[in-house]
């Protein structure tokens, strides 16, 4: 059984996530993913939307996903060791240094594939900032919802 981790935010899921996850699927037969926790979201991103726990969930859902887990706080490779995959499948925009990655598993003694995947390029909201400033294009020029934001309209 060859195990494949791919990691990410995931905060607003999008297509561009959906295509990373299936083609780190097809990669091996169990798909781990690790959600990155909120305070790594924090110094490498922005302030998540959603809380770490509530995007695990989402992730855990999605169809090439066999479990998603909760990124630690800290050493990002802690969690690669209790993971113990055979692949590590890295997003086409992963701020990772493919051949250093692979220099510190050794170092860890691990044998494990890094798997750059590719760009997925279809359309403009492929990415989770480009859908944020799309929806702020939009509540400014009054044409989502009228311009009105609402706390609980209902509409999920």
């Amino acid at each position: 059984m060859v195990r494949v981790l791919a990691a990410g935010t995931f905060d607003i899921i999008h297509l561009g996530h959906i295509k990373y996850l299936e083609e780190a699927k097809s990669m091996g037969d169990e798909l781990i993913v690790v959600v990155a926790h909120d305070n790594t979201v924090r110094k490498k991103k922005h302030e998540p939307i959603m809380p770490q726990e509530v995007r695990r969930k989402i992730v855990e859902s999605l169809k090439p996903v066999d479990k998603a887990v909760n990124g630690n706080d800290g050493d990002i490779l802690e969690i690669v060791k209790e993971i113990r995959p055979d692949i590590i499948a890295l997003g086409y925009d992963q701020d990772f240094d493919e051949n250093e990655l692979k220099r510190k598993l050794k170092e860890m003694g691990m044998d494990v594939k890094v798997v750059r995947c590719h760009k997925y390029a279809e359309g403009d909201l492929n990415g989770t900032r480009r859908i944020i400033r799309r929806i702020a294009d939009k509540l400014a020029s009054k044409k989502l919802y009228g311009g009105k934001l609402y706390e609980d309209s209902g509409d999920s």
